[in-house]
């Protein structure tokens, strides 16, 4: 009789909270892609991966920083960031003749109106196939960012320049935020993919 520990290590990237291999597993289908909604610190990166003989493969990609490319000044992690991010790798994905994905939020709880929900929604009006239900989409005031522009519109001159002063010293004034988001969203359509 073979003698010693029945106790099993788990993977490095379990123990490091970094995937959960369960869910993984249902979302890893050779013949369908996945939209990998990434959120960081400061920014977020949207992907359109599939998985290939050696590993997952990359097909399109988009990064918050690239928003800053086209004249975005706003905040690259706040949800029109995520949203115009999602948007621009789902007309990237359009443009490489991809046409459906699942959504992949990672370890994020699924919570309503969440940032990788907006995410989701930047990719199916772009023209990506996403499937999702509506209840769980931010509203549309959230992602043009006029929640924060009523804010902001809320505050005296003071409590202005101390909450939004990277905002104010970019150029852009948190109330313009809504009109703002217009306009990077007709710049990447404009935009040769």
């Amino acid at each position: 009789m073979a003698s010693g520990s029945k106790y099993k290590v788990a993977f490095r990237r379990r123990r490091e909270g970094k995937t959960d291999y369960a869910t993984r597993m249902k979302l890893v289908d050779v013949d369908k892609s996945r939209l990998v909604v990434r959120i960081s610190n400061a920014n977020c990166i949207v992907q359109v991966i599939n998985v290939g003989k050696n590993g997952d493969e990359t097909v399109v990609s988009a990064h918050s920083k690239e928003l800053n490319k086209l004249g975005w000044l706003a905040g690259n992690k706040n949800t029109s960031a995520v949203y115009l991010t999602a948007y621009l790798c789902g007309k990237k994905a359009v443009a490489a003749g991809i046409e459906y994905a699942i959504a992949d939020i990672g370890l994020k709880s699924p919570i309503k109106g969440a940032k990788v929900f907006a995410a989701v929604k930047g990719a199916a009006d772009a023209g990506l196939n996403v499937p999702y239900g509506e209840s769980i989409i931010p509203t549309e005031d959230r992602i043009s960012g006029e929640h924060i522009a009523e804010y902001a519109e809320s505050l005296d001159e003071e409590e202005l320049s101390k909450k939004f002063s990277q905002y104010l010293a970019k150029g852009l004034q948190p109330t313009d935020l809504p009109k703002h988001f217009e306009e990077i969203k007709n710049k990447i359509d404009e935009a040769k993919l």
